[in-house]
């Protein structure tokens, strides 16, 4: 699986408060969560994500608390994939468990510019900077995950599963 997208790049301790602020936890549709997300730092980033863009962030990626919503807002506010140095282990696994590819590096913040278009292919752990025509290799992910990913989420995942 490859994604392309340009970077919004952001720093490090991003938490979930800042991801999707409390106030707005009562929503349950994604479209309205969209409409909110990152507005805690950035008010347009809606606006600049919608039309798909690749995440870019430093250590501790989605710290605070476990809110399942604040990758939902993500996802559907148009971010195709996240990319952290490092990420709060259970924010990195709820994104996954709704489909959202999120890959660790512990240099990404140094080796891309915010603007950049990049290309993540999943399945060999390579992100090429199309801006800068370099690559580099990501920490790849395990079979299972980019089968969740693929799939669109956990819930998709066993229901595949479970019909064959």
């Amino acid at each position: 699986m490859k994604i392309n997208g340009k970077i919004i790049k952001f720093g490090e301790n991003i938490d979930t408060d800042v991801i999707l602020p409390g106030k707005y936890l009562v929503l349950v549709d994604t479209k309205e969560l969209a409409k909110h997300a990152m507005e805690g730092i950035d008010p347009q980033f809606p606006k600049k994500a919608r039309k798909g863009i690749i995440l870019v962030g430093g250590k501790n990626f989605g710290c605070g608390s476990s809110r399942e919503q604040a990758p939902l807002a993500l996802k559907y506010s148009g971010v195709n994939c996240i990319i952290a140095e490092s990420f709060a282990r259970i924010f990195f696994r709820n994104s996954i468990n709704i489909g959202l590819p999120v890959i660790e590096h512990k240099s990404i913040t140094k080796l891309v510019a915010d603007g950049e278009e990049i290309t993540v292919d999943l399945n060999i752990g390579i992100v090429q900077n199309n801006s800068k025509n370099t690559s580099f290799q990501v920490k790849k992910l395990p079979t299972f995950i980019i089968e969740i990913i693929n799939d669109g989420g956990l819930i998709e995942n066993i229901r595949r599963r479970l019909n064959k």
